[in-house]
C-alpha cells in the first residue's frame, strides 16, 4: 500500500504518453477482437466445411497472420486500426523468431491473460516484445 510503481512502461524506458508509450489494454483487446473476427471470417469462408471445425482453423489463421505481419511490418490489421505496433524491448522491429514465440504463446491464450505491472502480457514478456502506440 502506498508504493509508487510509476506509469506503465517506465521500467522499459517508454514515454508516459503519446507515440511510443505503452499501449492501453482497451486498444489491445479491440485489436485482438478485430484480428480474431477476421480470422473467423477467413476460416468460415475459405477453409472449413462445417462450422464446428472453423474455430480450429481460425486459431491456425491467427497464428499464421500474427507471425507474418508482426514479424515483418510490426502490426496486425487490428493493431494498425487501433494505432498499435509491436516492437522489441530494444525498440527495434521484433525479429521473426521472437514473433513466432510471441504468436504461439498468444494462441495458447493463458499467457495473454497474465500481465505484469507494465501491462505486458506473459506472451509479450517471454517474446521480448512491447506493444506501443503509433
Amino acid at each position: 500500500m502506498g508504493t509508487d510503481f510509476g506509469y506503465r512502461g517506465e521500467r522499459l524506458g517508454l514515454p508516459k504518453e503519446g507515440p511510443g508509450s505503452a499501449a492501453p489494454l482497451g486498444r489491445r483487446f479491440g485489436a485482438l477482437f478485430v484480428d480474431w473476427a477476421l480470422c473467423m471470417l477467413i476460416a468460415y469462408g475459405l477453409l472449413a466445411d462445417d462450422p464446428q471445425s472453423a474455430s480450429n482453423y481460425a486459431i491456425g489463421v491467427l497464428l499464421l497472420m500474427n507471425i507474418l505481419t508482426v514479424g515483418t511490418v510490426g502490426s496486425t490489421i487490428g493493431k494498425r486500426l487501433f494505432g498499435l505496433r509491436v516492437i522489441s524491448e530494444g525498440r527495434d522491429r521484433l525479429g521473426l523468431g521472437w514473433a513466432v514465440v510471441r504468436s504461439v504463446l498468444l494462441c495458447l491464450a493463458v499467457p495473454a491473460l497474465i500481465w505484469d505491472r507494465d501491462g505486458r502480457g506473459l506472451h509479450d514478456r517471454l517474446g521480448r516484445a512491447v506493444q506501443v502506440r503509433i
